[in-house]
Parts: C-alpha cells; sequence; structure tokens
C-alpha cells in the first residue's frame, strides 16, 4: 500500500498532524507485528524532520514489534556522536541508546561489519551500465540487517548527483553498504556525469541499486518524505521501489527550478548542516545544470574549514578535475576510491581534457569563499575568494544551496 499526501500537496505544505496521520496511515499498512524491525536514517546533512519521525515511529510501533531499532545510513560520510545523535533524533542519546531503541552508525571502513549476499555478473552489469563497466560486482552491506525481520528505510528524496534523485533503496546502496558498491555507483554517475544525471529518475546507478537490492531477504519497505526547508511537502509509505517513484515524482515538481536566463555567476549560500566540501558541494551540483558556459559558481560557507572530514588527504592528492582527466589518466589514477574521483568529477563539473597537451577545460568555474585556505583550495585546483569580500549585490544569490535543482 502507498500512502500519498491529499490532493493539493504541490501547491502548499503539510501541517504537522496530517504528516504524523499519513504515516502512522502507512505504518499501519505493513505487516509489521512481532517483527524485530531496523530503520534506517540519513544522518544531519539532509532537511528531514526526523524528530518528528522518530516520534511517529515510537508512538505507532511501541508494543506492536518485538524490537525497534536504527541505522544511520552514513555512505562514506562522518561517524555521528551521541550529541549529533539527540539533537537529530530530538530526544537524549546516550551511548546509542534512544529511549528503547539502539542506535548505530554504519561502521563503512570496517572490513568485519559486512556481509556478501552474492555477485551481480559482469554480463549484467554491462547491460545495466550501457557498457561503461565490465566487471563482476560484489554486494555487500552492514550485516546488522541479519538481526532484523523488516528493514523500514525512512528518509527524504532530492535530486541527487550520483543516482538522479536519492532515497529508497539508496539507503542499503550505497547507505549501509561496503566500498566495493559504493565506489562502483558513484564512479558510474561520474562517466554519466552529474550534470546529466541529477533530476533523472531513471539512471544505470538507480538500476544497479535496485538490482544490488533484490539480494536482500529481509522484508524492506520504505517511508518517504518530500521535504523543504519550509515544511514537509509529501508522505508515502508502502514497497520500497514503487514508493520511491511515487516520492521522486513529487521532488520533480518540487526541487526542480527552470531560470529564465543561465546564471552568469551565482552565489551558492550554504547551510551550516554542510560541515566539509565533501557535503557542502551540493551548492555546485544543484546550481551547474543552471550556469552559463563559462560562468562561475561560487560556494559560500564561511563555516566550512575542511575539503574532507573522511577523504581529505585523498582528496588533496589527486585534485578536483573534470572526468575526462581521469580517463585519459587511468592507469595513474585507478588506485584511488572511485568514489572519491567521483566526488572530485562532480564538484568539477563537466569539461574536457587534451592529454597531448595536458590542458584540462572546465565549463564552469568552481571557486570557494569558505574557510578553507587560498593554498589549499589552490593545491586542489578550485579557486579561491575571501569570503569577507564577497558583494552579493554582484551575485545571483541562492540561499540554503544545497537541494533544490536548478536547471537553464
Amino acid at each position: 500500500m502507498i500512502v500519498d499526501a491529499p490532493n493539493g500537496v504541490e501547491t502548499g505544505l503539510l501541517a504537522e498532524s496530517e504528516v504524523r496521520d499519513l504515516a502512522a496511515e502507512g505504518l499501519a499498512s505493513l505487516a509489521l507485528d512481532g517483527a524485530r524491525v531496523l530503520v534506517l536514517v540519513p544522518d544531519g546533512t539532509r532537511t528531514m524532520p526526523m524528530g518528528l519521525m522518530f516520534d511517529v515511529l515510537q508512538t505507532e510501533l511501541t508494543g506492536r514489534v518485538a524490537g525497534l531499532d536504527f541505522l544511520v545510513a552514513l555512505g562514506t560520510h562522518r561517524a555521528m556522536t551521541d550529541a549529533d545523535l539527540s539533537r537529530h533524533f530530538g530526544v537524549d542519546v546516550r551511548g546509542g541508546i534512544a529511549g528503547r531503541s539502539r542506535v548505530f552508525n554504519h561502521s563503512w571502513n570496517d572490513p568485519e561489519s559486512f556481509v556478501t549476499l552474492g555477485t551481480i555478473p559482469v554480463r549484467e552489469v554491462e547491460e545495466i551500465t550501457g557498457g561503461d563497466l565490465s566487471q563482476d560486482v560484489p554486494v555487500r552491506v552492514n550485516r546488522l540487517i541479519l538481526d532484523y525481520d523488516h528493514i523500514l528505510i525512512c528518509g527524504p528524496v532530492f535530486p541527487h548527483e550520483v543516482a538522479g534523485f536519492s532515497g529508497g533503496a539508496k539507503y542499503f546502496f550505497p547507505g549501509i553498504a561496503a566500498p566495493e558498491m559504493i565506489d562502483v555507483t558513484h564512479w558510474l554517475g561520474a562517466l554519466r556525469t552529474s550534470y546529466d544525471t541529477i533530476g533523472v529518475a531513471d539512471t544505470p546507478v538507480r538500476r544497479m541499486i535496485h538490482r544490488a537490492t533484490q539480494f536482500i531477504d529481509q522484508v524492506h519497505s520504505l517511508l518517504a518524505l518530500v521535504v523543504s526547508h519550509d515544511g514537509v511537502m509529501g508522505v508515502f509509505c508502502g514497497e520500497t521501489f514503487e514508493t520511491w517513484s511515487r516520492a521522486a515524482s513529487l521532488s520533480a515538481g518540487r526541487h526542480i527550478v527552470k531560470v529564465q536566463k543561465p546564471f552568469e555567476r551565482v552565489l551558492a549560500v550554504m547551510p551550516e548542516m554542510y560541515q566539509d566540501l565533501w557535503t557542502g558541494a551540493k551548492g555546485m551540483y544543484k546550481l551547474e545544470p543552471a550556469v552559463a558556459d563559462g560562468g562561475e559558481v561560487c560556494i559560500f560557507a564561511p563555516h566550512i574549514r575542511e575539503v574532507s572530514f573522511m577523504h581529505g588527504r585523498v582528496i588533496e592528492e589527486i585534485g578536483y578535475h573534470c572526468r575526462d582527466y581521469f580517463r585519459a589518466q587511468w592507469e595513474r589514477f585507478k588506485q584511488y576510491p572511485w568514489g572519491v574521483l567521483a566526488h572530485s568529477t562532480h564538484v568539477k563539473g563537466k569539461g574536457s581534457y587534451d592529454p597531448a597537451s595536458r590542458v584540462e577545460m572546465a565549463r564552469v568555474k568552481v571557486t570557494l569563499a569558505t574557510g578553507i585556505p587560498r593554498a589549499i583550495c589552490e593545491k586542489v585546483n578550485l579557486g579561491f575568494r575571501d569570503w569577507r569580500s564577497i558583494e552579493r549585490a554582484e551575485w545571483e544569490v541562492v540561499e540554503r544551496a544545497g537541494e533544490v535543482l536548478y536547471r537553464a
């Protein structure tokens, strides 16, 4: 069963009582009685009324299910502390305990935390990717799911640079996946480019994610929200794939803005939920399709002082470059984590590279007006502006950038 928001949601927001009622109706439709339930949730880098949803889940499922725990689908993000989790869930979290529930961080860099479910064979990979990749892909996820009867994904859906739209089964892959799947899906997205992927529902990456999900034996379902900074626009609950499709359709109608004229210079003002460039670069991803050739995206985030908490060393080695830069020198770069290479290409955007002259030409200029020093910006091949020198009147300004997609 899929529970949609009422008619007219496309032009307004839902009241908290409506969100609660829709979520409760959806949860009531799921076969959860007596089940051990693990809820996959986003970290703090996604706009999501997590406190409200945590309260709804506790209210509706306590006494109905045999167990209710939570796993933060970090992908390769930094683990959340108890203080982070307390703010996220709106309750006191101590020692990974929130009320009667346990809360876990996905240990993406711990080889012992994974279980192998199977392998997507090379012939299928070639078919899914249109020949972009030709290799077997092992399907490994956090072994914690084996301790539960039902996996409930609870998270928002937005346009996404790698998969086209976020959410749904993406909380399995890469959310709680091993590095192999993270690297393969992200590099596949890089090969197709963020520019040509973001805001598209049916992508090779999404098909790869759904194929990998078929290896999961546990029953799984989705409680998806379509949200803005102002509130909730839609609530969807039911079977994972179909429910995600419904949510992505609403997201496409609410999270994609068509601009009348391409931006020449645009200032992406990043909210503080993005604490490093690894996450704050969404300001580039969501604006690149709206920027004219030769234009500039400036990521404005004085609070960001790190390129990446988890991957900064690698990024400082490889820098930020377009896809063709890496493809032309694959023997040199293929040993690096493909997910990091993909991030590099997404930040740099579309471009070209001439191996003969060793000249790289980016379609747009990417500049940082952050707390990251000039020397580091130059080292990683990005522009630098002192954030204190920015005159907003000289720019097209997008406030709270990072989730709404702009297209020319």
